[in-house]
């Protein structure tokens, strides 16, 4: 039989916004553990009371506060320097044979301009291509033959260069997300590698993310 505090965690982990509530001690735990109640005893099988569910959720604020606290000065009080880039395009195609000999043209092209940007992001059935906006005429002709899902421009970009360590932590892009999406800031891109991260972003939003991102690097360090 499962326990209460494991289906009140499962519950409110699936739900991050909540879980961000709960450990910023914003929310009425009477009031949410009235709301959980249904749930909790559709997934326990059995009638539960309030009390036991605010239970687990005082437990459960606390054990994500002191996480939270660890996690925070042992990664995000260590990120390094954040870069800006503006002027960028994203273009999406979707993959095929002739996709990858078009993806080398365009980075001689590119070899050839020392203050151009660009990177792939290969998914299984598309590829995403973000670059700085004077390589947009060129990449769309040598890609013409090739299939375009999508193209987005007035773009900038925020790249993130995480400790080594970051991969041990679960919940690390959690953290700074959370951040951007409480602020409504929506992430066009995400570029990711072992030890940096870049957020691509309208450029009417990236005076705000990147206020955000400095803050939880400085909010963290305190």
């Amino acid at each position: 039989m499962t326990s209460i505090p494991v289906v009140v965690e499962t519950i409110v982990r699936k739900q991050p916004f909540l879980e961000y509530a709960l450990l910023e001690g914003i929310v009425n735990l009477s009031a949410l553990a009235r709301w959980l109640r249904p749930e909790v005893e559709r997934q326990a099988g059995r009638p539960v009371n309030e009390g036991a569910i605010m239970m687990a959720l005082k437990r459960m604020g606390s054990r994500l506060e002191l996480l939270s606290n660890m996690r925070f000065r042992r990664v995000i009080g260590h990120l390094g320097d954040v870069v800006v880039r503006s002027n960028l395009a994203d273009l999406t195609y979707r993959n095929s044979p002739s996709l990858f000999r078009c993806q080398a043209r365009l980075l001689e092209h590119v070899h050839e301009s020392k203050e151009a940007f660009c990177t792939f992001s290969q998914g299984v059935g598309e590829t995403a291509i973000v670059l700085s906006h004077s390589l947009v005429a060129a990449a769309e002709e040598i890609f013409r033959d090739e299939r375009q899902v999508a193209k987005s421009d007035s773009l900038s970009s925020i790249t993130l260069k995480l400790p080594a360590e970051n991969s041990l932590y679960p919940g690390v892009y959690y953290y700074i997300f959370k951040e951007l999406a409480w602020d409504n800031i929506n992430m066009v891109e995400l570029i990711s590698t072992t030890n940096e991260f870049t957020v691509v972003v309208h450029d009417d939003d990236i005076h705000r993310a990147f206020s955000i991102l400095m803050d939880v690097k400085r909010g963290a360090a305190l």
